[in-house]
């Protein structure tokens, strides 16, 4: 279990990087290090592919291009509109309103469905509102009228980035739960190979920082764009499938919200400050929430939730 564990933290922590990786990466844009990540990203499922054990195996054109365009979209597209609403919205008010991702596909769920009471998601999704309301008139208040603008819009980024996973969740459920489904490691790989092409397509955006940047911050830069595109992308997802088969499904389930805490303490970090009280009350109201329905359904369909919840990285 303490590999497990161990395996889920560090897997939360380098996602928790999303948060402040566009600002470590200065004077280069969003766009550069989203460009970087993911072409590494798909460099390393290429390399990878020399050793037999990586090579994919009984993949059919239609699981090839849906784990590729899945990749484009809940890594490329889901990275960039994160890390522009950090850059818009600060450092606390992006993390808290993508943390309630875990919960977004089950409550979608039972929507349809109805196979819990909304009584007993009352109190949870209660206190998940009320934590991002909180924070967020905090940030609201002393704002002139381009400062709300641009908060605004960087929440819309935040929100944008939510329904990003919840889409990608849907549809990767579908092909994990289907007769045949692919290897781990194979859909690893061709999600690897859509960032690449993503990155690709991505190149036109690009600065031209490189040219007057000094080699300091061009290092820098590639260092980080290192991290991101193996550490925080393909051992990750190696690392949260060792910690999905190795911790009970309760622990797994709610440890996923270890990446809202270390998004939140890494931008703190950046800002160089602790967090206020009224951000401490409406981080630890919107995490138990979270935590909180989490249990809920997880008490409901075991099995059922764990897909759900596995879907959503």
């Amino acid at each position: 279990m303490l590999l497990g564990l161990l395996a889920g933290l560090f897997t939360c922590a380098v996602w928790g990087l999303t948060f402040v990786a566009a600002r470590l990466v200065h004077p280069f844009t969003l766009w550069d290090i989203t460009i970087a990540r993911y072409a590494i990203f798909g460099l390393t499922c290429l390399i990878s592919l020399a050793h037999p054990y990586f090579r994919p195996r009984n993949i059919g054109w239609r699981h090839a291009l849906a784990g590729s365009v899945l990749g484009l979209i809940g890594y490329v597209a889901y990275f960039a509109l994160a890390s522009q609403a950090v850059l818009w919205a600060g450092s606390v008010v992006p993390p808290l309103i993508i943390g309630i991702t875990p919960i977004m596909l089950p409550v979608l769920a039972n929507l349809i469905d109805k196979s819990i009471s909304w009584r007993r998601l009352g109190l949870p999704l209660l206190m998940i509102g009320s934590g991002i309301l909180i924070v967020n008139a905090e940030h609201l208040q002393g704002l002139d009228v381009e400062g709300r603008q641009m908060m605004a819009a960087g929440i819309g980024c935040a929100v944008a980035a939510l329904l990003v996973w919840v889409v990608y969740g849907i549809f990767n459920a579908k092909v994990m739960r289907s007769e045949n489904p692919p290897r781990a490691i194979d859909w690893t790989t061709l999600h690897g190979l859509g960032c690449l092409i993503g990155a690709g397509m991505l190149i036109p955006l690009a600065s031209d920082a490189y040219v007057t940047a000094p080699a300091e911050a061009v290092t820098r830069f590639f260092l980080w764009a290192i991290v991101l595109g193996i550490a925080a992308s393909w051992l990750a997802t190696w690392c949260w499938s060792v910690a999905s088969s190795r911790l009970p499904l309760a622990l797994t389930a709610q440890l996923i919200i270890a990446e809202t805490v270390f998004g939140l303490i890494f931008g703190l970090m950046m800002d160089g400050r602790w967090p206020t009280l009224t951000e401490s009350s409406g981080a630890i109201l919107q995490i138990l929430g979270v935590s909180l329905a989490v249990h809920q359904f997880t008490r409901r369909k075991p099995e059922a939730v764990k897909n759900e919840i596995m879907a959503v990285h």
